[in-house]
């Protein structure tokens, strides 16, 4: 394994795995999670609700039980995508390929304990993919466009990463316009930053602190504040017990939900420049609190509770890019293959070979670009110049 499949693998696992320890505390506050587990989650538990299947009829999903949710579900058939173009993707990428696998091909899902479309699993924000794109038949570019804005498309866009590795500036693009399928405003822009910053992670020598310099200096209006103001509450904490509380303090401005996640305010989740997910933000906190660290961001992320388990992807894919696979705990890892019934290696392999197939293309196309601006910028011929002057 070089170190392009180590850190690939390291994404996609670490994704998995901290969407799989998240899901359990998903939508709760920190206390509630102390009190029902007895003390702060520090690995595989089991569901929140004893009654999981009528808790909460709205999702009647097996969370917890090392279960990876949606956000593993829409990675892995996002690496499908590129598996079949095998160059980078665009908004319509999403409605020729992504919709289509929504719709059309039963997958073990495991908080269902089933086969099922992964249309049956999806949130209601993700269902909008559907809803716009196939039945709709909207400009893929601009159907995400009165969707609810959340973190969505985020919590799927790690392989765009990938696919950029190295190179942050064009992964945020990429990751901007896929995204524009789905979200808009704060909601699609996170996932550009989201992506950037793998793709950061993903390069050789990279730290804890070029990530959030690159998130940073790429993230617009409210993304790039909230980012800014929970790094500087999580600069000089190092354990992630203290941060929770600080860092949410520090991104309540930014976020529309409200203090009670199940019950959000009026005005949430609506497009706003001022505004920003929650979920990226406390990712990078944790990233630093954690120092880089798999084990200890991914849990601060499971136990922040609220959205955990998106918060907890992304952590745990740029810690994976940072770190390589070695990172994530090997017991987390086969407890949740097993439990999931999902190879975690497969997808890397899958998108490391496609990384390199792209940057071929890429490499051929900078090329084809160099002569072009060389012809460009080459002395014109006399008769050209004769030509162009009459």
């Amino acid at each position: 394994m070089d170190l392009l499949q180590d850190k690939a693998t390291g994404v996609l696992a670490g994704a998995a795995v901290g969407d799989a320890l998240g899901g359990a505390a998903e939508g709760n506050t920190p206390e509630a999670i102390q009190q029902r587990y007895g003390g702060y989650i520090d690995g595989i538990v089991g569901p929140f609700f004893d009654d999981w299947r009528n808790a909460r009829p709205i999702a009647p999903y097996h969370k917890g039980d090392g279960h990876i949710t949606d956000d593993t579900l829409m990675t892995t058939a996002l690496v499908d995508v590129y598996a079949t173009v095998r160059d980078h993707l665009d908004a319509f990428s999403i409605a020729d390929h992504l919709v289509p696998l929504l719709i059309g091909e039963k997958r073990w899902v495991p908080e269902l304990e089933s086969e099922a479309l992964l249309l049956h699993r999806i949130f209601l924000a993700e269902k909008w993919l559907v809803a716009r794109l196939h039945y709709g038949h909207i400009d893929p570019r601009e159907a995400g466009v009165g969707n609810i804005v959340n973190c969505g498309a985020t919590m799927y866009v790690a392989p765009i990463g990938i696919a950029n590795a190295g190179s942050p500036d064009t992964a945020y693009a990429e990751g901007i316009d896929v995204a524009g399928a789905h979200q808009s405003s704060y909601g699609r822009e996170a996932a550009g930053v989201f992506a950037a910053s793998v793709a950061e992670a993903m390069r050789p020598g990279a730290s804890v602190s070029s990530v959030i310099a690159t998130a940073l200096r790429l993230a617009k209006d409210g993304t790039r504040d909230a980012i800014e103001a929970v790094v500087n509450a999580a600069d000089g904490i190092t354990d992630w017990r203290e941060a929770i509380g600080p860092l949410r303090r520090a991104v309540t401005p930014y976020d529309t939900v409200g203090a009670d996640y199940r019950k959000p305010a009026r005005d949430a989740r609506i497009p706003n420049r001022t505004k920003s997910i929650e979920e990226l933000p406390i990712a990078l906190g944790m990233l630093v609190v954690a120092a880089g660290d798999y084990p200890e961001a991914v849990l601060g992320a499971v136990n922040y509770g609220r959205d955990s388990d998106s918060i907890a992807t992304m952590a745990g894919a740029i810690c994976g890019a940072l770190n390589g696979v070695d990172n994530v705990p090997l017991e987390w890892r086969e407890a949740v293959s097993t439990a999931s019934r999902v190879d975690l290696e497969a997808p890397a392999a899958t998108m490391t070979a496609v990384s390199r197939e792209i940057w071929t293309r890429d490499q051929q196309r900078s090329t084809l670009r160099g002569s072009t601006m060389s012809a460009l910028t080459a002395p014109a011929p006399a008769s050209f110049q004769r030509s162009a002057s009459r």
